[in-house]
């Protein structure tokens, strides 16, 4: 009898498996070690507040977000330039389900607004930057392109606020932390040109003053999110120094106060590799009129306040991605058989999935440290503005790059079916590319570490608050290899510095990323151990063995820890401190 048609369709013949599918997960609770991490970086009160929030957004995030994402993805936007009717028009025609990511982002969790004004999610203050980058590190598991305008729009209101005239800030700031979608004025950075990538001293956009008004005049070359309600452009007044010193600050509206649109064109969109979803263009700007904002002398150091938040908010998205990838992973190695076991019991799966928790714990570490160094910095504490300095540059270098490799580790998990776009994988692996380019290459960014350190002194601020971490290990053993990857790691980095060593500042900038994640991870599972949960100083030991401790390339990994720490940690279940302490003296970690 031939077989059913349909059930040849659905995949049921025979009595075939059907691969793994983890549509539907919460996201949140597919990550159980999220929540007491949490509870470190966050007010009691205000984290019981957020719960419900983390748990909606993690449904969400695993199930319709995903959906959205995987459907945007498919459907790019189209930029139009006439209506129908022959008037001259310019508009991006976004998918449906564009729209409904942005629904959840902007409008019901209000992730660009939080922490700029209270209310949001019911809370009737501004949220410290940890919660912005804690919810937000949950959607991008789902969807990465609108992360893109999400993070620039609130970063325009950071420096909006931060160095606007009241005027200015009293008529763009409302729209720009407006939750209602009607209402609001979705933000973006304008800077790069053809000749003015990492080199933004070779701006040649102008800024020409006339009748008590600036007009731009130029070409900007890599504008995302293209249709943004007002972008933040550098320009060079005429008559102003060459180089980073002559530029100064706009602020440019796409519509102007009678509601006509402003003088500049969208060229074309781009066909990206990633981010498809979200429109990025060129722009030809036709003597636009835009606002300065701040000191004309300091421009580009204004900027930078927004790059290194676009930096930071990089990090951050790299990070959510690796844990989305390592979601993907054990979910699958947990459920899927060969060669008469499942995917978890077998040692080089069960060693490969190490390789993709580590990254992605050492980074959501980093994220949530450096979260809290900067609602420090921004209350005065110049300390941690330093802190802040160094490490923002060091999570967007070091997480976007790891992310890379995690998502496409994890694609092979899933072998030929995660190279398949109806997954999340082939999405991740695109999307994660960016990273490493937008707001500076690895190269730039690199170096830029060094700056910080060679410049303002910021090793010095972040080394003794490490070496604080490092003290409170409650093993010896961990305690001095820890103490001394840091030392090797700063000594590394500001010699590279000193001498001006900028060939060695990526192998110097991943030696103080790891060791700060190292001491990081093992103060959050030292504060995580009074409650029984060793879990953190586990993979502190495991980030100190695998990136920061001298290897042969051509023999095994040192001693047989491997097998005991995957039993620990590949269960995600909180590890006793005991049995902590017992796998670090045993395998002498």
């Amino acid at each position: 009898m031939a077989a059913d048609p349909t059930q040849l369709r659905a995949g049921h013949t025979q009595g075939q498996p059907t691969l793994p599918d983890a549509h539907g997960t919460n996201l949140f609770e597919a990550d159980p070690s999220y929540r007491s991490l949490l509870s470190l970086y966050l007010e009691p009160a205000l984290l019981a507040h957020l719960l419900p929030h983390f748990e909606r957004l993690g449904a969400l995030a695993g199930g319709p977000l995903d959906d959205y994402a995987l459907t945007a993805d498919k459907n790019p936007p189209v930029l139009h330039n006439r209506k129908r009717s022959g008037e001259n028009a310019q508009w991006i025609e976004k998918h449906p389900a564009y729209r409904k990511l942005e629904e959840t982002a902007f409008g019901e969790y209000g992730l660009a607004a939080m922490s700029h004004r209270g209310g949001v999610l019911g809370w009737p203050d501004k949220m410290p930057p940890a919660v912005k980058y804690a919810l937000t590190y949950l959607y991008v598991q789902a969807e990465f392109g609108v992360c893109c305008p999400l993070s620039m729009t609130d970063a325009t209101a950071r420096t909006l606020s931060r160095f606007g005239d009241a005027g200015l800030v009293g008529r763009y700031l409302p729209g720009l932390t407006s939750q209602d979608l009607d209402a609001l004025t979705q933000g973006a950075m304008f800077m790069t040109e053809q000749g003015a990538g990492s080199d933004v001293g070779a701006t040649l956009t102008r800024a020409v003053s006339k009748g008590g008004q600036w007009l731009l005049y130029g070409d900007k070359w890599f504008c995302s999110n293209a249709d943004a309600g007002v972008a933040l452009v550098l320009a060079r007044p005429d008559g102003a120094p060459a180089g980073t010193k002559g530029l100064s600050l706009f602020l440019l509206p796409r519509l102007l106060a009678d509601g006509s649109p402003n003088r500049y064109t969208i060229v074309r969109l781009k066909e990206k590799l990633g981010t498809r979803d979200m429109p990025s263009g060129e722009i030809t700007l036709e003597g636009a009129t835009a606002y300065m904002v701040g000191d004309a002398q300091r421009g580009f150091v204004q900027m930078a306040d927004m790059i290194n938040m676009s930096r930071l908010s990089n990090g951050m998205r790299a990070a959510g991605m690796m844990r989305r990838a390592l979601t993907e992973a054990l979910f699958i190695a947990r459920r899927r058989s060969a060669f008469g076991k499942m995917l978890i019991e077998l040692p080089l799966m069960r060693r490969q999935l190490l390789k993709l928790m580590v990254p992605a714990e050492a980074a959501r570490s980093i994220m949530l440290y450096t979260a809290a160094e900067l609602a420090k910095a921004d209350a005065g504490d110049e300390e941690a503005r330093k802190r802040v300095r160094i490490l923002t540059p060091l999570f967007k270098f070091r997480g976007c790059r790891d992310a890379r490799r995690v998502t496409g580790d994890a694609m092979e998990v899933r072998g030929g079916a995660g190279y398949i776009e109806e997954w999340s994988d082939a999405r991740l692996v695109r999307d994660s590319h960016l990273g490493s380019i937008w707001e500076g290459t690895s190269n730039i960014v690199a170096q830029d570490v060094l700056r910080a350190v060679k410049r303002e002194g910021a090793l010095e601020a972040l080394r003794p608050a490490l070496e604080n971490m490092i003290a409170q290990v409650a093993h010896a053993g961990l305690r001095d290899a820890l103490g001394a990857s840091l030392a090797r790691a700063c000594e590394f980095a500001a010699n590279c510095a000193a001498s001006g060593d900028t060939a060695h500042a990526r192998q110097a900038a991943t030696g103080l990323y790891y060791a700060a994640a190292a001491s990081i991870l093992a103060c959050e599972g030292t504060r995580l151990s009074q409650t029984g949960d060793a879990r953190r100083v586990l993979l502190a030991a495991l980030v100190n063995e695998h990136r920061l401790r001298a290897r042969d390339p051509l023999k095994p990994a040192r001693g047989t820890f491997e097998g005991p720490l995957a039993d620990a940690l590949l269960t995600e279940a909180p590890v006793a401190p005991a049995s902590a302490e017992q796998l670090l003296s045993e395998f002498h970690l």
